[in-house]
């Protein structure tokens, strides 16, 4: 028989009786948290982070809010200031917050947007037909981590104005968030205003009960901002002042101020963003649809109803081919940059593929395309590709509030059938100029694709050659034993004579050494085909052994470090910028994974006598500095030293000397070669090395004065 669960006699039986429920866990011990409080309580759910990258997307929602009145026709300029007390302010010309009485809450416009979730004109109440706030939490969210926030409104011929403390309405008896506070609602009224003039000024100090207390405004993202915003809505000028005076920054030494006004739109910007030269003129992509959603709408009683409701999309894209390697494409919903992509970039990128897979097959007799494996691919087509997506609706649904990935499936269909109308005419153009780019980018993607199969049969053939095969490896090199990738390094040595030298000095066990002859083939300037006739830049892709460019495959690299091995001179320090551009342009997974290295050879070598129970001691140095306090230790402690040896390359050292001081893991220093900043890494490789002289001179003059003549050889 079968024992009733509710029966106490197995606990009588001696098993344990089931553990009592707690006494006092009532309804009451349960956390409702109101309003604000949620955003204070979980701020990461709202704006991602509590460090800088939050604290910039705090000024984001603030300052997108001045940008849909511009996307609306009705504010004309933003001004951005960073204030020295570390609070900021974002002002515009728009219409202004509303200052009348909500009915519903009986609360001013102004303290409903600050202090209500999901509150807001762009809900589908005819205030904005595209916005970049959706959700209706920017403004709060921002008010909720702040410990102080004012708020200036020009409406009506008058200047309305109030305060918030960490979302609290109320007013400041003083200047900044430590002066005494009294709570209070509504608004006042703070002077007159000049006739027809309206806007908006906001200015608040964040909360450091909130923010990581090394949290701050990253002057270079909102300069960067700024200007991408200013693509993006023709006609707007923003205006970005930094009063902080912080170390490292423009406004080190006094205010600084940038303005930013960009009438020609995405076109502009796709120019602004290429790296390279281009292969056709910006092409421009534009067009509109409507389409049909459901969506619940306000009704007159207040009540949210599910209604079927008509919208337009407006699509506009920007893009040309230049004739790099190198992918660009941004894209943005109502000026909102969307870096995850989305439904529009999802139509936009496979019916690019679709266009372009098409006229190769009707162009294949012409460009020699008719073999089996002769089919394009996503790689292909986006090889040198520069563009600027932008769509345009109202009420656009993203993932999640910081708004990465555009979510609203119709926009996908529209977008696929624009750029494929637009696309097609103009690669089918009879026009003279449009018919001649069409024709160059039909030979790049075919050329591209050439490439890749070409790549993958290489790399198949690889595959299957057997360990008894010879090596096609360059003869000069001395490779090292190991096959451990993660423990060899492969040393770039400048010149022959420095070669005997360290080939005695390496540990040939684990580190492989190939010379260079003289100064490699600036490819800034050359084209591929250039680069890899090249006698010095095709020994070492064949060295590091993983291809170059797009088919470049980091797991397939021979080594776990390239070092840079020049002479600390001049001439040492141009063959090692030679050297760094062309891991750059065709090896650039390489440096991104930190395995590319620059040696650091000493200058000098200070050999110091020996005195009583003192041994003799010697000393390497790096810089004139360095000596120079070198020598003013030794001399205030009274001890003598031979004549300093200079070194002027690194065949003037012994071998022992080479590896003590640079191939020794355990004694050298080496520096990592990184890429921060990859488009900062970019526009410094083209003014070095680029073919626009102008500029590298003008470079060259202004750091003329900082020269030190005693390091030239002549």
């Amino acid at each position: 028989m079968s024992a009733d669960p509710l029966d106490p006699a197995p606990a009588a039986r001696g098993r344990r009786p089931a553990k009592a429920e707690p006494e006092g866990y009532t309804a009451a011990h349960l956390l409702v948290l109101e309003g604000l409080e949620a955003v204070r309580k979980r701020p990461g759910m709202y704006i991602g982070s509590t460090d800088s990258r939050g604290l910039m997307h705090c000024l984001w929602e603030i300052i997108d809010n001045s940008v849909d009145e511009a996307l609306g026709g009705h504010c004309s300029t933003i001004l951005v200031v960073l204030h020295a007390d570390s609070s900021v302010e974002v002002r515009d010309d728009g219409r202004g917050i509303p200052v009348d009485v909500e009915p519903r809450t009986g609360l001013s416009g102004v303290e409903v947007v600050f202090t209500h979730l999901h509150a807001g004109g762009k809900f589908g109440g005819g205030s904005y037909s595209a916005s970049g706030g959706l959700h209706g939490v920017g403004a709060s969210v921002v008010n909720a981590l702040s410990a102080r926030l004012d708020v200036e409104v020009d409406r009506g011929g008058r200047t309305h104005a109030t305060s918030f403390r960490r979302g609290v309405p109320g007013r400041f008896a003083g200047d900044g968030p430590e002066a005494p506070f009294e709570r209070r609602t509504g608004l006042e009224v703070a002077g007159r205003a000049k006739r027809g003039v309206t806007g908006t000024r906001v200015r608040y100090w964040a909360d450091r009960q909130i923010f990581l207390k090394e949290a701050e405004f990253s002057y270079a993202d909102l300069v960067a901002r700024a200007r991408q915003t200013s693509f993006l809505v023709p006609g707007l000028t923003i205006v970005i002042r930094d009063e902080r005076g912080l170390p490292g920054t423009p406004a080190e030494h006094g205010p600084h101020e940038e303005t930013f006004r960009h009438d020609g739109g995405i076109g502009e910007f796709a120019d602004f963003l290429s790296p390279d030269p281009p292969v056709t003129a910006v092409w421009r992509l534009q067009g509109s649809d409507v389409f049909r959603e459901n969506v619940p709408v306000l009704d007159d009683d207040g009540h949210m109803t599910v209604t079927e409701v008509e919208r337009r999309c407006e699509v506009d894209v920007a893009l040309r081919w230049g004739t790099g390697y190198d992918t660009r494409v941004q894209s943005f919903v109502n000026i909102i940059a969307t870096p995850k992509g989305g439904t529009h970039m999802a139509g936009f990128e496979q019916t690019l593929l679709k266009v372009l897979r098409k006229q190769v097959e009707l162009n294949a007799r012409r460009l020699k395309a008719t073999g089996k494996d002769d089919k394009l691919e996503k790689d292909d087509v986006l090889a040198g590709l520069t563009a600027v997506v932008t769509v345009r609706l109202a009420e656009p649904q993203f993932e999640g509030q910081t708004k990465e990935v555009l979510g609203t499936a119709a926009v996908r269909p529209i977008v696929a059938r624009i750029v494929e109308r637009e696309l097609t005419a103009v690669l089918t153009s009879t026009r003279r100029d449009e018919k001649q780019q069409a024709s160059v980018l039909l030979e790049k993607v075919v050329s591209e694709m050439k490439a890749r199969v070409s790549a993958r049969v290489h790399k198949e053939t690889q595959r299957r050659k057997n360990a008894l095969e010879t090596s096609s490896l360059p003869a000069k090199l001395k490779d090292c034993r190991s096959e451990d990738v993660s423990a060899t390094e492969l040393f770039l040595v400048e010149g022959d004579s420095a070669l005997g030298t360290a080939n005695v000095a390496r540990n040939s066990e684990h580190q492989a050494l190939l010379p260079l002859r003289g100064k490699i083939l600036n490819v800034q300037k050359a084209s591929v085909a250039d680069m890899l006739k090249n006698a010095e830049c095709a020994a070492i892709i064949q060295v590091v052994g993983a291809g170059s460019g797009r088919s470049f495959d980091l797991d397939a690299a021979r080594y776990g470090k390239v070092v840079l091995m020049t002479d600390a001179d001049v001439d040492g320090a141009h063959i090692r910028t030679l050297l760094l551009t062309l891991f750059f342009r065709y090896m650039r997974p390489l440096v991104e994974a930190g395995r590319v290295f620059a040696a650091m050879p000493p200058l000098h070598r200070v050999e110091v006598s020996g005195s009583g129970r003192r041994p003799a001691e010697v000393f390497y140095t790096y810089s004139d500095a360095e000596l120079r306090q070198l020598l003013a230790d030794l001399n205030r402690k009274g001890r003598s030293y031979k004549p300093i040896q200079r070194y002027k390359g690194l065949g003037e050292m012994n071998a022992d000397q080479l590896a003590e001081t640079t191939m020794d893991p355990a004694k050298r220093t080496l520096r990592r070669v990184t890429i921060a900043d990859a488009s900062a890494a970019e526009d410094v490789f083209e003014l070095l090395m680029g073919n626009e002289v102008a500029p590298r001179k003008d470079f060259i003059v202004a750091g003329a004065a900082r020269l030190d003549r005693e390091r030239i050889d002549a």
